[in-house]
C-alpha cells in the first residue's frame, strides 16, 4: 500500500509516517495544498490521507477539485473538528471516510483496509475475482482452491490488476505502483512478469490492451 499524506504539522506528520512504515505502508508526505498533484491518473497512490487545515488552503477545496475531475482515488479526511456537521461535510464532499484527531494508529489502519476493500469492490479481506482468490495481507493467492506459487513481483502485479478487474490498468501506472518509492519498473520487465503470471493463472485471464496496459478478466 502506498499513500499520499497531506498534513502540515511536523510532529504529527513524522509520527504518522513512522507508524505507517511500521505497518509496511509506504507514503509520500506533503505539507501544503499547493504541492498536491492536480490528478492521480499517472501516479501510484492507493489512498490519500488529507488534513483539512493546511497553511495555504483548505483540504475540502483539494477534495472538491479532485472529485470535479472525476478522480476516484480513495480519500480519508483527518480533522480535529469533532462536530457532526464537519464530519458530514467531509463525507458529502466526496471523502470515503473521516477520522477525528487524535486517533489510534490501529483505527486508521483498519479504516484504510475497509476503504480499499470498498474501492476494489470486495466485501472482505479475501478478494474474489472469478476463480481467483487473493488475500493481500497474507500474500496468498489461489486458483480454483489451489495455492499459486507466485514470486513477490508476480503477486504484486496480480494484486494491482485485481484492484480494478475488467478495467485496463496502464503500464505506466503499474511501473510506478510496483516501486512507489524508487525508480519505476521497466516496461520490458513488466512484460516478462506478466508472461510468467499468465503461465500460472491462465493466459485467458489477463488480456492485453495494445499500447496501453492489461486487464484482469473476472
Amino acid at each position: 500500500m502506498h499513500l499520499l499524506l497531506i498534513e502540515d504539522d511536523l510532529d504529527f506528520g513524522r509520527a504518522l509516517q513512522g507508524a505507517l512504515k511500521a505497518e509496511g505502508i509506504s507514503s509520500e508526505w506533503l505539507r501544503r495544498a499547493g504541492d498536491a498533484p492536480r490528478c492521480f491518473h499517472d501516479t501510484a497512490f492507493d489512498c490519500v490521507l488529507l488534513d483539512l487545515t493546511l497553511p495555504d488552503g483548505c483540504g475540502f477545496d483539494l477534495l472538491a477539485r479532485w472529485r470535479r475531475a472525476a478522480n476516484a482515488v480513495p480519500v480519508i479526511v483527518m480533522t480535529a473538528r469533532s462536530g457532526l456537521e464537519d464530519r458530514l461535510a467531509g463525507l458529502d464532499g466526496g471523502a470515503d471516510d473521516v477520522i477525528v484527531k487524535p486517533f489510534a494508529t490501529e483505527e486508521l489502519i483498519s479504516r484504510l483496509r475497509a476503504v480499499l476493500r470498498r474501492y476494489a469492490r470486495q466485501a472482505s479481506e479475501q478478494w474474489v475475482v472469478g476463480a481467483l482468490t487473493i488475500e493481500p495481507r497474507r500474500h496468498l493467492a489461489q486458483l480454483g482452491g489451489q495455492a499459486l506459487k507466485l514470486s513477490p513481483r508476480e503477486f504484486q502485479l496480480l494484486l494491482e490488476l485485481a484492484r480494478e478487474p475488467g478495467a485496463v490498468v496502464a503500464k505506466g501506472a503499474l511501473s510506478q505502483r510496483l516501486e512507489p518509492l524508487g525508480e519505476p519498473v521497466d516496461f520490458a520487465a513488466i512484460e516478462v512478469h506478466i508472461s510468467n503470471l499468465r503461465r500460472k493463472i491462465g493466459a485467458e485471464r489477463i488480456h492485453t490492451a495494445r499500447g496501453i496496459g492489461y486487464v484482469l478478466v473476472p
